[in-house]
């Protein structure tokens, strides 16, 4: 029986001893800080100017990476896709024209939306509803 009233105090010593072990083991599986890989990403221009310029920065960095794209991405519903590098899934995205207009989208979550459509005036700029697979 004495060592039937042991087992919990042994089990808290136990805990308390891999605590810091399991902490930095979820740490190191980005489990606290979540990041994706490069990833695939669809840019549809719907507006009337040529897209020039993609990138990509942390949330509320001005740390912006080019994205590569392989021409100037022409309008009038002309779509591309590019590799946006890893990193965190909330991203500040930041489209250059060739008329010179900058537009930035803050916090555009790249892991729940896998593209973008850019619009002109009237409406939204950024439509994830109307990106669908097989679109």
């Amino acid at each position: 029986m004495p060592v039937l009233r042991l087992i919990p105090h042994v089990l808290i010593f136990v805990a308390a001893v891999c605590a810091p072990w399991v902490a930095a083991a979820v740490q190191a599986s980005g489990a606290a800080d979540p990041e994706t890989a490069a990833r695939h990403f669809r840019l549809v221009n719907a507006t009337f100017d040529s897209v020039t310029a993609f990138a990509v920065a942390p949330v509320g960095s001005t740390a912006y990476i080019d994205v590569p794209l392989a021409s100037p991405l022409q309008g009038g519903l002309n779509s591309t896709i590019v590799r946006v590098p890893a990193g965190a899934c909330l991203r500040d995205v930041r489209v250059s024209f060739l008329n010179g207009r900058v537009q930035t989208y803050p916090m555009f979550d790249v892991c729940r939306h896998t593209g973008m459509r850019l619009t002109n005036g009237g409406g939204p700029s950024f439509r994830p509803g109307l990106l669908v697979a097989g679109d």
